[in-house]
């Protein structure tokens, strides 16, 4: 996977011959991250203060993030297939970029969740990676992408990600690490993507469930990408009782699914 213009300094990244104690050090890293995650609770981990500045590389923030309504998702996977076809070419959940997780004791609306890659302010994935094939795509709006040619397979990405689920998806076909583009690069799909563009997930999803922004959203909040984008006409579909469920502005829509009419019965011949 191309990342546009390359830099002398990350050819000659590409180039360094790594030694024993460079993959010892990262290793040790990886290991005091998965001890950390495995001791962790998921909600804590997802609600983790970034980094003091001093300590980490500041990074030009995304022109693009994927937000999504988990209580509007109805978990038909067309995202997924969708996401896997048009940069792959197949229909595949598990080459997918985008997760939807089902909780099977859960109860709609909320045993769904959605997660896509939420284009970090602090990407941990570029940061540790000892080959620069995590990068960020200043040429297309500062994406942040994973280039499969440098990957080096050692899924130290997928580690160092502190979301649950990890958001880089290991290729098991090409023994690599990948992560959503937002559609840069997709060869078998005739629409132009990433910044400006249209993303596979968006275009596809029943339910518009899924949604492109230009802003990032508000990090203080565990679920800060999990926005409402439902509507009044969300209610005409009977998915939930609305008898209490008025959108502001607007009259009761009259109880979920039509009712059958009452009839009296038909006298008899």
């Amino acid at each position: 996977m191309s990342g546009g213009k390359k830099t002398d300094s990350t050819e000659t990244a590409a180039k360094k011959k790594f030694t024993r104690r460079d993959f010892l050090v990262t290793g040790g890293t990886v290991v005091a991250v998965d001890a950390l995650i495995a001791t962790t609770p998921a909600a804590a981990v997802a609600a983790s203060p970034a980094p003091p500045p001093e300590k980490v590389q500041a990074y030009p923030a995304s022109k693009g993030y994927l937000v999504y309504d988990s209580k509007k998702c109805i978990g038909c996977t067309t995202c997924m297939l969708s996401c896997s076809l048009t940069h792959y070419g197949v229909q595949s959940l598990s080459l997918a970029r985008i997760q939807i997780i089902q909780d099977s004791f859960g109860k709609f609306p909320t045993d769904l969740e959605m997660a896509p890659c939420r284009q970090c302010k602090y990407p941990p994935c570029v940061q540790s990676c000892p080959v620069q094939a995590c990068f960020v795509d200043e040429a297309n709006g500062n994406v942040r992408r994973i280039d499969t040619d440098k990957c080096i397979g050692c899924k130290t990405c997928l580690k160092m990600c502190p979301q649950q689920p990890h958001r880089t998806v290991w290729n098991h076909e090409i023994k690599k690490s990948t992560k959503c583009d937002l559609c840069l690069e997709t060869p078998y799909w005739n629409e132009k993507g990433g910044i400006g563009g249209k993303q596979a997930c968006v275009e596809s999803c029943p339910m518009k469930a899924i949604k492109f922004v230009s802003e990032m959203p508000d990090q203080k909040e565990t679920d800060g990408y999990n926005v409402n984008l439902r509507n009044e006409h969300w209610l005409k579909l009977g998915l939930v009782d609305d008898s209490r469920i008025v959108p502001p502005g607007s009259r009761s829509m009259g109880g979920g699914a039509p009712k059958a009419k009452m009839q009296a019965p038909k006298a008899k011949a």
